[in-house]
């Protein structure tokens, strides 16, 4: 519950914020998916510059496999052109594809860390019910030592900058927008590639932080749920072990951005020489995702 008020007082106070006339604050709208909730629209931020990220037009989520019947008639309402998953092939396997109305193209760009493969771990910690040997893989800092590997990945392999390059010339090509990117939870791998799309387009790092820590808020109630599933069916003795696993940290992101500075001279450099983007690509991103492109 704390960790749900501390999201959204942070969501609610960053200073560049996009209010409404009567002074509510729209930023990390959710997109009200029942199967799907941390379906949420970057629309409603400023930029350092103080123009607008266009609503609707970028859209980040968890997977999209649950969506319910009901879900569908939303999501068409949003006139999305594209849907770009980012899960492994295993992942889809096990939880299914993405329910998606009619005529919405799908890219599929997994991104999958053979060294910080969290799929496969959760999995053989559910496995083995022995609670030494889950606290042998998970306990002592190790969950959390693994989600910030996994973050620095993000950066230094080049097969993974090569996926999130290919989503943001996506989203900066000709006609690409309405676009929805997604993982399995909306988090890590989403969370990312939506922190690269905001700090491309001139938003600030806290405010970055800000929409990447809203996932704790959106995902409190189903992240209490299935810790209470697998200690009730006997699963894990300490479920609270993959609470790294499941929350968005702040340590996390700052590790991905520190592989940036670390490898590059900045941002600007890292677009350029890390993912392999041009000015073309950064303007198109603009006209597409900033109001009246940015002018």
């Amino acid at each position: 519950m704390a960790d749900r008020q501390i999201a959204s007082e942070r969501i609610g106070n960053v200073r560049n914020a996009l209010p409404e006339p009567d002074g509510t604050v729209l930023v990390g709208r959710s997109l009200g998916l029942r199967g799907a909730v941390n379906a949420r629209d970057l629309g409603g931020y400023r930029t350092v510059e103080g123009a607008a990220v266009r609503r609707g037009a970028a859209l980040r989520s968890d997977g999209l496999n649950h969506v319910t019947a009901e879900d569908l008639g939303p999501l068409g309402a949003l006139g999305l052109r594209a849907v770009v998953d980012l899960r492994g092939p295993e992942e889809v396997r096990e939880a299914g594809p993405d329910r998606l109305p009619d005529g919405v193209a799908v890219h599929h760009l997994p991104l999958l860390a053979t060294d910080f493969d969290i799929h496969l771990t959760l999995r053989g910690a559910l496995a083995d019910r022995s609670p030494d040997k889950q606290r042998a893989v998970l306990g002592d800092g190790r969950a959390a030592a693994m989600m910030t590997g996994l973050y620095r990945w993000f950066v230094t392999d080049p097969a993974a900058r090569e996926r999130f390059a290919a989503l943001l010339r996506l989203l900066a090509a000709p006609d690409g927008v309405p676009l929805l990117f997604h993982c399995s939870a909306g988090k890590d791998r989403t969370g990312w590639a939506a922190a690269l799309v905001l700090t491309a387009l001139g938003v600030d790092r806290e405010t970055v932080l800000a929409d990447y820590l809203l996932t704790n808020a959106r995902s409190a109630a189903v992240v209490e749920r299935v810790l209470a599933d697998f200690g009730g069916r006997g699963l894990m003795r300490e479920p609270e072990l993959l609470l790294p696993v499941f929350r968005a940290d702040r340590g996390y992101l700052d590790a991905a951005f520190a592989e940036v500075e670390a490898g590059w001279s900045g941002f600007d450099a890292f677009w350029r020489e890390g993912l392999g983007l041009d000015a073309d690509v950064l303007a198109g991103l603009r006209a597409n995702l900033l109001e009246d492109g940015g002018s």
